[in-house]
């Protein structure tokens, strides 16, 4: 929700203020809202007689393409006026950038065994994550209102949702050494360290949210009334 908040507020922002809201929007849809439910999720899977390990880089990466690929979505729907073509375009490039990040943080994954895809799955996942992206930014990038806003947070929930657990149907572990040593970190192992991480990033997206928002009094003389008439043209 405070991701399409921020970018309905860079809908209405201009020139650097814009830039700005986009790329918090970026960093709390990506960071926080996709990427960090996935990690979580991941949490509760297990690979019987096998440990399950991550490899920190990948993980790593995989947090880098979530916001990234996200950031150049949302610019792509929102920076400029949006139009049917821009937001569709920004949808298919948002959830492409959601399968991204998810089969990249399955890779960062270490079992006694290989790991593979059956990709039937995999092309059902990234259309389940395109489509609700593209919805969920039309949403977000024309449409006004709360109940607009709220449409669309509950639209990206399912698309990131329903994309992870359609991705999970996936994939297909064969163990080759099941009492093999598996080298990288447990999932507790990172956990602490990114609720932390996450803790502080929620707080200071929401600060900055509220701290930016200029109050009525605070707006150049004219500005309402500019806002108004563009609103109704």
């Amino acid at each position: 929700m405070l991701s399409l908040i921020l970018a309905r507020q860079a809908r209405d922002a201009r020139g650097s203020q814009r830039v700005r809201y986009l790329i918090l929007s970026a960093l709390s849809l990506g960071g926080t809202g996709i990427w960090l439910m996935h990690f979580m999720a991941m949490v509760g899977f297990d690979v019987p007689d096998s440990p399950v390990r991550y490899d920190l880089p990948i993980t790593a990466l995989s947090f880098a393409i979530a916001v990234v690929i996200v950031a150049v979505g949302l610019f792509t729907a929102i920076f400029t006026r949006p139009g049917t073509l821009k937001v569709v375009t920004g949808g298919v490039i948002t959830g492409i950038g959601v399968a991204a990040m998810h089969y990249t943080g399955m890779l960062s994954m270490q079992v006694g065994g290989k790991i593979s895809f059956d990709l039937k799955y995999v092309a059902a996942s990234v259309g389940v994550a395109v489509v609700a992206a593209t919805v969920a930014l039309w949403f977000a990038a024309v449409l006004r209102g709360t109940t607009a806003m709220v449409g669309a947070a509950l639209i990206m929930a399912v698309a990131v949702c329903s994309m992870h657990y359609t991705g999970m149907l996936a994939i297909r572990v064969r163990l080759t050494d099941p009492g093999a040593r598996v080298e990288g970190l447990e999932t507790f192992e990172l956990l602490a360290p990114i609720a932390i991480i996450a803790c502080v990033m929620i707080m200071g997206l929401a600060y900055a949210t509220v701290s930016s928002t200029p109050s009525m009094e605070e707006a150049p003389a004219g500005a309402h009334h500019r806002r108004v008439v563009a609103d109704r043209t």
